[in-house]
């Protein structure tokens, strides 16, 4: 793994504490420092091993939706909760039973009683290699979700408790998915300044939906949230409503607008960027699927007026 250790975590968290717990954003990487490893955990391996396993081939004939959801950062849960419903939400109502995976960061993950494979850089280039050797790549699709911190030079925070922290950049991702022969792409990142993310992931055959804008913070982590504004309105309320990507994000962000417009914040004002071939292929996928009802979102409601803001 090519974590950082927790000690240099704690480090960083000490001196940087004060920026970090009042506007939420995760500090941004050290100039220039050296990649070190974290004491490897010795159930994630097998935890990953199962995983993979028990993901299914894709079916002849069918244009089959593969699901990989991916929650960085362990202290707050907020992103677990946005990951493991959108297993089962697409698992239920957009038949991608046997074809969605979870990569979990979280404290009630981290003991001995795992429900998912670890969040880290190793594990989703070790799934997307998977997922691509399952699929076929000139008729199936992969959705991309990641819920977790950002930075301001556009890297994602992961934090995996014990086991170190790490940031993984646009580069780091398209060389995953490309080093994966995966074709058809739809990515959808949760996070602030994830915006900046998409210059180096575009292409034509490839959706990409962003929270906030690259140079703006998003909102709604931390304790007292369970689901950040953005997985609220795109995940959670737009596709309960629709079954097409786009429209998703057409509703999430009007209704984005309106609640930072009510409640005075800065608008994050979410981006998407559609290659000129991804939009035939996912009309493609929606013309087979029968999608399922609505999928109620699990987590109780909480105090959202105390929610920090989602880097």
């Amino acid at each position: 793994m090519r974590l950082v250790p927790l000690r240099r975590l704690l480090s960083c968290l000490l001196a940087l504490g004060p920026a970090l717990l009042l506007t939420g954003a995760a500090s941004s990487p050290p100039a220039g420092r050296d990649e070190a490893f974290a004491p490897a955990d010795p159930l994630d391996a097998p935890q990953l091993e199962a995983a993979l396993a028990g993901l299914a081939p894709q079916r002849p004939g069918v244009s089959d939706l593969f699901v990989l959801g991916f929650a960085g950062d362990g202290s707050d849960p907020v992103f677990r909760n946005e990951v493991l419903y959108l297993r089962t939400l697409f698992s239920e109502r957009f038949d991608s039973r046997g074809h969605a995976l979870a990569l979990v960061n979280a404290a009630d993950n981290f003991g001995a009683h795992r429900y998912a494979p670890m969040a880290t850089y190793d594990n989703l280039y070790d799934s997307l290699a998977r997922i691509g050797a399952l699929m076929d790549r000139e008729e199936d699709i992969l959705l991309l979700f990641a819920s977790t911190h950002g930075t301001e030079d556009h890297a994602l925070y992961v934090d995996t408790g014990p086991y170190g922290y790490d940031y993984l950049t646009p580069e780091d991702l398209r060389q995953a998915l490309d080093d994966a022969g995966i074709k058809h792409r739809v990515i959808v990142l949760s996070a602030c300044y994830s915006g900046g993310f998409i210059p180096r992931l575009r292409s034509a055959d490839t959706l990409v939906i962003t929270a906030a804008r690259a140079d703006r913070p998003s909102f709604g982590c931390g304790n007292t949230a369970n689901a950040t504004y953005f997985g609220q309105a795109w995940l959670v309320d737009a596709m309960n409503r629709t079954d097409d990507f786009v429209e998703a994000y057409r509703l999430a962000s009007t209704a984005i607008t309106a609640r930072e417009r009510a409640e005075g914040e800065l608008p994050s004002l979410p981006q998407i960027s559609q290659g000129k071939r991804i939009g035939a292929t996912l009309a493609h996928w929606r013309a087979g699927l029968h999608a399922g009802p609505a999928v109620p979102y699990p987590y109780p409601p909480v105090d959202d007026a105390a929610a920090a803001p989602h880097p």
